[in-house]
């Protein structure tokens, strides 16, 4: 008489259970993009245009949920256009912010200057909020160091590029330090007398803000056109898609494809370090 197999034994007779491997996965990658668009993702950051805050090469967390849900919220950018977040709330001057303009697909990387309602304009690079300058503190030269994501050219950097006492090479940089009508402080770069330093009184619309960069005359931000890569002046608020809370780690743009590469490519001094502004003072 033929002996019943168990379970366990009819599996193993027939082989791997590819449909429930394939359910595993599956609910496994559900999983991740969820996290990734309601809770935080990862961000690279791919420009100079939020340096000395931001360096090209480095890794950060944006968190999804401060400021609500919108049509952006999705890791894939698949949805049009609409209108509103669900429990949504404001940006924080100051804060740095994930934005998508509107009909793209790429992300931006901006800090919040101006809120809705609010009249902005700049002059000789200074910064006015509702008729007022922003606080302004030069701070001198800094030196950055140079390597291959963070190369000082000379188109974008005249005269900067020198030496340190060790003899490396560094990009020598004007630092001013920002302090925005709420307290919160931040440090720019000013690398001289630009187009972009000049605009005239725009008032922010309703449901707006205003991005800028950190390395101001190296940023297309709020201040410039679509056409020119910018952001055509105050986004809505539904293309915020989070704010940006620390660097996980910093690569130089030194590796290569041999793994032996990889260990000497992390910048040091930078994992952890928050991206919130600093209170004045602090």
């Amino acid at each position: 008489m033929a002996k019943a197999l168990t379970g366990e034994q009819e599996q193993e007779r027939s082989g791997t259970d590819w449909w429930g491997e394939a359910r595993g996965i599956f609910w496994l990658v559900l999983a991740v993009l969820g996290f990734h668009s309601l809770i935080a993702k990862p961000f690279y950051i791919p420009s100079e245009s939020m340096m000395p805050t931001l360096l090209v090469g480095d890794r950060l967390v944006v968190t999804k949920y401060p400021y609500g849900y919108s049509y952006v919220t999705p890791t894939f950018h698949v949805l049009p256009f609409m209108q509103g977040r669900l429990f949504g709330s404001l940006p924080e001057r100051g804060d740095i912010v994930i934005v998508t303009p509107t009909d793209q697909r790429t992300d931006y990387i901006k800090r919040v200057i101006g809120l809705p309602g609010e009249t902005i304009e700049m002059h000789g690079g200074i910064v006015y909020l509702n008729g007022r300058a922003v606080q302004r503190e030069r701070l001198g030269n800094r030196a950055l160091k140079v390597d291959g994501n963070l190369t000082c050219d000379k188109n974008h950097y005249p005269g900067a590029l020198g030496r340190n006492a060790a003899g490396e090479l560094v990009c020598n940089v004007e630092i001013i330090r920002e302090t925005l009508p709420n307290g919160k402080s931040y440090d720019t770069i000013d690398i001289g007398s630009m187009r972009a330093d000049n605009f005239p009184p725009l008032r922010i619309p309703a449901g707006h803000v205003f991005l800028m960069g950190d390395n101001r005359d190296n940023s297309a931000d709020s201040r410039m056109t679509q056409e020119q890569q910018g952001l055509g002046g105050p986004v809505p608020i539904e293309n915020i898609g989070g704010r940006a809370e620390f660097i996980t780690f910093s690569l130089d743009g030194s590796a290569s494809w041999n793994p032996l590469s990889w260990a000497g490519s992390f910048r040091s001094g930078r994992a952890g370090d928050s991206l919130h502004p600093d209170r004045a003072g602090e």
